[in-house]
Formats: structure tokens, sequence, C-alpha cells
């Protein structure tokens, strides 16, 4: 498998994983867990699963002075998405929050033009449009009511946060480390932020005695949409790019619809349908963008143009 396959499979299972917050999350929040203790766990439990892996691998735990500052700055950044996106869920549809926080993908666009003067091309830009216009499909207002400010502000917070992270990773002294690696530090930084935030609040919520098997749900938060995700995306980024990565990002909003169908019984309309064939055309335009346009090329050579002689 070549190394940008490797990339675009790695960015696709980051997003599906990622999608799969809310499945994990809700039943801790009915329980009666806040979104600190929720996260604090998720982390916490997440780091003995990655330290395992990384001496499994036989890779290092050491880093530069340099690189921990980049590692410290790139945890906070992290843990601030995941809270923002977190707390967005008490003021507005897990659904509609899932949907919003999309609008990251232009958010690395922007970066990576603006910071790095990278150039995207049309077929890229008009992925990033039809993705959102798919995604546009797959929205459900609950009964028409005006989205609440303060959630919407707190997707944004988390959208920016996670796109600063993905341009970061490749665009820092961070590339050269090994990805379990940075994934672990990341995460260790984060969970001292929620730690610092649990302290001030006084309390933290454990899953209730009667539902036990809540546990479970916290096991399958740390593992699926964070080491899983976070590694994945992290590499994924070294391989192809944070453009491409975010690009991908597209198959998250298709995992929360795909979990609404099979878990919850949710029904599939014609527009979810047309929404899920936008985003998936546009993801597989991205991943065969290269190729397509060297076939493109070789048809037209088969027709060149005739000159008009006056």
């Amino acid at each position: 498998m070549g190394l940008k396959a490797k990339g675009y499979l790695l960015g696709a299972a980051a997003a599906a994983t990622y999608g799969l917050n809310p499945l994990f999350a809700l039943p801790l929040y009915e329980d009666g867990m806040t979104a600190d203790s929720v996260l604090f766990f998720r982390y916490l439990i997440a780091l003995p699963v990655l330290a395992v892996m990384i001496k499994l691998r036989g890779r290092s735990f050491a880093v530069s002075r340099v690189q921990v500052g980049a590692l410290a700055i790139l945890g906070i950044l992290v843990a601030l998405s995941s809270l923002t996106l977190f707390l967005s869920y008490n003021y507005m549809d897990v659904g509609i929050a899932s949907t919003m926080l999309f609008v990251y993908p232009i958010m690395v666009a922007v970066i990576m033009v603006s910071a790095f003067h990278e150039r995207i091309g049309k077929m890229t830009i008009a992925c990033i449009a039809v993705a959102l216009a798919g995604i546009g499909l797959l929205y459900k207002s609950p009964g028409g009511e005006t989205l609440s400010f303060t959630g919407t502000m707190l997707v944004m917070a988390s959208a920016l946060s996670y796109a600063v992270y993905i341009v970061a990773v490749n665009k820092t002294s961070l590339a050269k480390v090994a990805t379990l690696t940075v994934t672990f530090y990341m995460l260790l930084f984060g969970v001292c932020l929620f730690a610092v935030r649990l302290a001030c609040a006084g309390e933290i919520q454990i899953p209730t005695v009667s539902n036990w098997y809540l546990w479970g749900a916290l096991l399958g938060l740390a593992i699926f949409p964070t080491v899983v995700s976070f590694a994945c995306t992290t590499s994924a980024i070294q391989y192809i790019g944070s453009t491409n990565t975010a690009i991908l990002g597209a198959l998250e909003p298709v995992t929360a619809v795909i979990i609404g169908v099979c878990i919850f019984g949710e029904s599939l309309s014609g527009r979810d349908i047309i929404g899920l064939l936008m985003i998936i055309s546009a993801v597989t335009v991205v991943i065969a963008g290269p190729r397509m346009g060297m076939r493109l090329n070789s048809i037209r050579r088969l027709f060149p143009r005739i000159n008009k002689q006056k």
C-alpha cells in the first residue's frame, strides 16, 4: 500500500471513529455526569492504552524541550476542542452540533492559504463546497427553532481549536515525532486541563452504582474517538497533509447518520440519502483527485484542438 493510500485510509478511519463521540457520551450525560468529568476519564483511560501501544511498537517517550512546549499547546488546543464540543451538547441537538463542527476544513484551508501560502486547487474547493452542501442536507432542526447562540459559539470554538491542531501537527517540529508519542503527550497535557477545572469546581462525577456498565461507555470513548481517532488523524496529516485530512472529516456526520439508523432506529429520508451521496462523492474525488486529473489529461490528448485557418 502506498503512503498516500495509507494516509487516506487513516484519515477516513479517524473521521469515522471521531463520529462515535455522541454514541458513548450521551448515556453518560443522562446518568448525570458533566462534560468535564466525562472528558477527564476519557483522556485518563486513554493514557495507559497509548503507553502500552508505544512500548509494544518499540517507540520512545523521549521528546526535546522545544517539542514539549509544542505538545503542551497542542494538548490544550485538543482539550479545548473536546470541551467546547461536549458543552455544546447542553445547548443544542447532538446531530446539529456535529454537523456545524464541519466548518473546520474551511478553517484549515484558510489557515494554510493565509499563513503558509499553500495553493488549493479548484477541485479541492469544489469538494469542500459539495461536502458542506451534503452535510447541510443532513441537518435536521428539531422544530424550526432558532439555534442557541451559546451553543453555536461553542461549536465554532471547537472547530477553530481542532483546525489549529490539524495545521500545527504538520507545520511544527512535531511532524518528526512518532504518532503515538505525540498523541500520548497531547492527551497527558489535555487531562491536566480537565483535572484543574474539576478541582476548581470541587466535584467529579462517576457512573452511578446501578449503571456500572457505563464504565464500558467511558472505555469506548477513550479507545475509539480518542486513541484511534487522534492517532489516525496525526498519522494521516503526515502522509496527505492538513487540508486533505480535514476534508475526510466529512465522514464524521456520515457515521452519526449510520449510528442513528442502525442503533437508534431513525429513518433515512431521500434528502438524507442525497446528502450522504454528495459527501461520499466529494471525499472520493479528493482521494482519487491526482489520478483523476492525469486520466482527464490523457483523454484530452486524444482529442487535440483543431486550429481554424483563416
